[in-house]
């Protein structure tokens, strides 16, 4: 093989094995996303059970303070049990075990929170890592009939930012 055919196999190798982590990573970013419901939906049913909202509980100083006089002043009120009775046993499955185990309900939400945190984050890395390997295949020639470089490039150059309270 003349060394023009050589770099064309290796160009034609480098390319299959970036398109190949790039299609590991997505079907990994679709079961991250399918976890990530499962979790919002049980920490919707958990929220149910226990009558709250995200917004419904109040903030643990107003209910010191509307409770001062009867109660000892410090009390920790967690925003999902709310009024719920936290040490209440309730069923769960742990995330990525086929394992069911009744724990007290303060435990189960907070579980279940972390997870969702973790695969947030981990949901966020993958979403770079697409949008890299796809702009680095695109930047190649390979998706040129799919995707134009231009169009990759403003899709890996935007960026979350936090919303920004302004104060008054």
């Amino acid at each position: 093989m003349n060394e023009i055919m050589k770099q064309y196999q290796q160009g034609l190798v480098e390319v299959e094995m970036e398109a190949e982590n790039l299609l590991l990573a997505r079907h990994q970013l679709v079961e991250n996303d399918r976890v990530r419901q499962g979790n919002r939906e049980a920490l919707t049913a958990i929220r149910k059970r226990a009558q709250t909202t995200k917004t419904s509980v109040p903030l643990p100083f107003e209910s010191i303070m509307r409770d001062v006089e009867s109660r000892p002043l410090v009390k920790e009120v967690c925003t999902t049990c709310g009024d719920h009775d936290s040490k209440e046993k309730t069923w769960l499955m742990f995330p990525g075990t086929d394992l069911f185990a009744s724990i007290p309900f303060h435990a189960a939400h907070t579980i279940l929170e972390k997870d969702q945190t973790h695969i947030d984050y981990e949901s966020k890395k993958l979403q770079s890592y697409v949008k890299e390997k796809s702009f680095s295949i695109s930047e190649k020639g390979v998706l040129a009939d799919k995707i134009g470089p231009g169009v990759l490039r403003a899709l890996v150059t935007l960026t979350d930012k936090p919303k920004i309270e302004e104060e008054d």
